[in-house]
């Protein structure tokens, strides 16, 4: 226990809590909008019920990749399609794959229900569609994908698995603190639970950047990168992730307050 509490173990697990908290942005939003689908009386339970049993998954995943660390990372299956399809398929691969291709799709299929709706009336009496139980489920798979990948970078910092255990510990806290408020604010401006599927489209597509490079990056050979047509499949970094996010934000405050004076203006005009 004594060789735990060191000055560079309590370092790592301060870059571990930002890495949790960074990470764990587009999870808390998927979180927040699924909940909506759930049962109206039931949804507060389904946000606390579906953290608790997905962070508790989160450790038994970390557990079972500390162990199994170089069985997960090794390709395969390696493509040889030359000119069409080249690369490594580890089980990260596989991972942000379907991943990937299950937020697209959810995100695609959300904002297409929200632009079939004709009014706002419809689409509350539609809210709250799925059983509780389904939702909680959706909310763990979906938990378990997001943090695959920040697994893997915590994996890359440290292998001391009480260090890794806390700071996941400590940001599912994080989370069902915020869980409600970013939810109660999605409900009260609609327009942002619209940018809220946007970005979960973007994660989509990012976690399948992730999947070109992730038999490359495991064993550091860049021979396994996947290969489309002779182009590598690179995945778009945190940095430019974040700044297309802020950039969505500002471009929705911006054009909110517009509206509002267009419409402000509107009013003082009809009334003279």
């Amino acid at each position: 226990m004594a060789d735990l509490l060191t000055f560079a173990n309590l370092g790592t697990f301060l870059m571990l809590c930002f890495l949790q908290a960074v990470l764990g942005f587009d999870n808390l939003l998927y979180i927040s909008i699924e909940s909506q689908r759930a049962p109206v009386a039931q949804q507060k339970a389904v946000r606390y019920w579906g953290i608790i049993i997905a962070v508790a998954l989160r450790i038994v995943l970390l557990f079972a990749m500390i162990q199994l660390l170089d069985a997960l990372t090794e390709p395969f299956y390696t493509f040889a399609w030359d000119g069409v399809l080249t690369g490594g398929v580890n089980f990260a691969t596989v991972v942000f794959v379907f991943g990937g291709v299950f937020i697209i799709y959810t995100a695609v299929k959300e904002i297409g229900h929200m632009l079939s709706l004709d009014h706002l009336e419809t689409d509350v009496q539609q809210k709250g569609g799925k059983s509780a139980a389904g939702v909680v489920t959706l909310i763990v798979f979906m938990n378990l994908i997001f943090s695959f990948d920040s697994v893997l970078s915590a994996i890359a910092i440290t292998k001391v698995f009480p260090i890794l255990a806390a700071a996941i510990l400590l940001s599912g806290l994080a989370m069902l603190v915020l869980a409600d408020g970013v939810t109660r604010f999605l409900e009260s401006n609609r327009m942002y639970e619209v940018l809220g599927l946007f970005i979960l489209l973007i994660v989509g597509v990012v976690l399948l950047g992730e999947a070109g490079q992730a038999a490359a990056h495991a064993t550091h050979d860049p021979a396994l990168a996947l290969r489309f047509f002779d182009h590598e499949v690179i995945p778009m970094s945190k940095t430019t992730f974040y700044f297309s996010v802020v950039v969505l934000f500002l471009v929705e405050i911006i054009q909110s307050g517009y509206s509002r004076k267009l419409k402000a203006e509107r009013r003082a005009t009809q009334s003279r």
